[in-house]
């Protein structure tokens, strides 16, 4: 249960306590979130199952569902629950911020909602800086350019135009593509299918699925006709179910005939003895930088770990350690994309998605070869 105390004020007469809200129930909760109330900040977080992030209750990011809702005392707890930050209202950092991040999230409001993508100088001149230093400093704290956050976001418009709007080119001029020909050029890499089957919520699409068990646990994998698309492990099995019907939430999902439970016995062997590799097509689709993080995991030696900043050093980027971050916690390819291999800069063992002793595990299977 989520615990607050009210605030005393104390000054030079009596003790005087200001009435503060109470979030002692998820009820409670909610209701700040919907609110969006920024008294709420600190004393509770919320995560979204269906996103994998968590957020403060004063977010201004679209509102999800209720069902899709949890809340955590703290972000540590959100954390060590698999959630990742969002990197909208920042929940991992201080309440009060710098001037400069205070700058580089007015340009991210700015790139979130318009329709064509701003000048580098108005963003820099809206930020007070050079347009070099602001570039510079964009790049440092989102862990990408900024035409690269704007692409990124006009693909996320994308996905919720072809849920609200009636036609599929209705949704591409809502979402800022100046034409459907510079849409349909990239839509299998925006949306990992095609525009219509997205629209139904992937119906029509087909993938194949089965879940197992390991020495991990349950373990579920599955794949579009282009290869592996997801691997999750957990304690549930009916969990993982729904975890992968929330990603596509039409898709007609085949049980597994006779060549599919090869490919899940090739995964459980993947588990059980790391050096013997997986010989299976993957199908990874991501934005450009979450490709480049998980492609910088599967460089990672077997047995070998690194650290946060030091995969953002080996990508290049050493100052977007907080996106690499928020990357490899979005891998929907458990142990195929060894994100487990990534440990504090102290060697001890931080946030993973499939659970803390999970990856204690698979790091000492590893090293032992």
């Amino acid at each position: 249960m989520l615990l607050t105390s009210d605030i005393a004020a104390v000054s030079s007469g009596p003790v005087q306590v200001k009435a503060m809200p109470e979030y002692q129930t998820d009820e409670a909760c909610w209701e700040a979130v919907v609110r969006r109330d920024p008294d709420a900040d600190g004393r509770f977080y919320y995560a979204v199952r269906t996103t994998g992030v968590y957020c403060r209750p004063s977010c201004p990011s679209k509102g999800p569902r209720r069902e899709n809702v949890a809340f955590y005392r703290t972000g540590e707890e959100a954390q060590r629950s698999g959630f990742r930050p969002c990197k909208r209202c920042r929940p991992n950092e201080s309440v009060h911020k710098s001037k400069l991040s205070v700058a580089i999230e007015n340009a991210c409001r700015a790139l979130d909602t318009a329709e064509v993508m701003p000048n580098l100088l108005e963003l820099a001149a809206m930020a007070g800086l050079s347009p070099f230093h602001f570039h510079r400093m964009f790049r440092s704290e989102m862990g990408m350019t900024p035409k690269a956050y704007f692409a990124e976001r006009r693909a996320s418009r994308m996905r919720e135009q072809l849920q609200e709007s009636g036609t599929v080119t209705e949704a591409v001029y809502a979402a800022g593509f100046s034409s459907s020909s510079r849409f349909y050029e990239r839509s299998a890499e925006i949306l990992g299918m095609s525009p219509k089957v997205y629209q139904s919520g992937g119906a029509g699409a087909s993938i194949r699925f089965a879940v197992g068990e390991c020495s991990l646990g349950s373990l579920l994998v599955a794949a579009t006709e282009k290869g592996v698309c997801a691997i999750f492990l957990g304690d549930d099995p009916q969990q993982l179910i729904c975890d992968l019907q929330d990603r596509f939430l039409q898709a007609t999902l085949v049980g597994a005939d006779e060549e599919f439970e090869q490919w899940v016995a090739k995964v459980v062997a993947l588990v059980e003895v790391p050096g013997a590799g997986l010989d299976l097509p993957l199908d990874v689709r991501g934005t450009a930088f979450q490709q480049r993080v998980w492609q910088a995991l599967r460089n990672i030696p077997l047995g070998s770990t690194t650290t946060y900043a030091k995969l953002a050093v080996a990508m290049g980027a050493p100052k977007a350690v907080r996106a690499v971050a928020r990357a490899c916690a979005t891998n929907p390819l458990a142990i195929a994309i060894p994100c487990h291999r990534v440990v504090r800069t102290d060697g001890g063992l931080s946030g993973y998605r499939w659970g803390i002793e999970r990856k204690r595990q698979l790091l000492e299977r590893e090293a032992a070869g």
